[in-house]
């Protein structure tokens, strides 16, 4: 009988450990919560979205999602996931992928953050069979370090042969020099 109650025991002993080491993101939340009761719902928005663009400042420059999509996204998070990775020849390929980490320079109210993208085509050895750097360019300027960040990359192939393929693309954070690469294993059919 003394089993079932040590999980929650333990659990209660973490929790009340992580309350008494709270982060920012931690006060923030509880600030939020605050003004939102208080009915100032942009100020409780606003606490929450600074403090996130506050952490997503120490985290590591990598990459959250790469997938292909069936139509060019309409915004961060606005888009149709392909069913498959299967794709004719001569269809586009069209690709969702959010940075996550970005570096962002300058002063409240004046804040960029900006990108590249290099390509790489491999066969699924890893030899690489076509290479693009400078495939793609992106820059983004704000009044916060927002986080609903995305890039849409479309790859036009001519006349590769049917088979298996990996699309490799390497991201390069511009003001960190830190570099993220997302892998997209893919497949042309007749």
């Amino acid at each position: 009988m003394s089993k079932p109650l040590l999980l929650p025991v333990a659990l209660l002993g973490a929790l009340a450990a992580s309350a008494t080491a709270a982060g920012p993101l931690v006060e923030a939340a509880k600030k939020a919560e605050e003004l939102a009761a208080a009915g100032n719902t942009v100020g409780a928005h606003d606490t929450i979205r600074d403090a996130f663009g506050n952490f997503a400042a120490t985290l590591p420059f990598t990459i959250g999602k790469a997938v292909f999509v069936s139509a060019p996204p309409e915004g961060y998070g606005m888009y149709a996931t392909r069913p498959d990775a299967r794709f004719k020849a001569g269809e586009p390929l069209i690709s969702y992928v959010e940075p996550v980490g970005l570096t962002w320079r300058g002063d409240p109210g004046a804040l960029e953050s900006q990108f590249t993208v290099d390509l790489e085509l491999l066969d699924t050895k890893g030899t690489v069979l076509a290479e693009q750097k400078a495939f793609g360019s992106f820059a983004f300027k704000g009044s916060v370090r927002n986080q609903e960040v995305f890039a849409k990359l479309t790859l036009n192939l001519t006349g590769p042969p049917a088979g298996d393929y990996v699309l490799r693309y390497r991201f390069k954070d511009a003001a960190s020099g830190a570099v993220a690469m997302s892998e997209q294993p893919f497949s042309i059919v007749p």
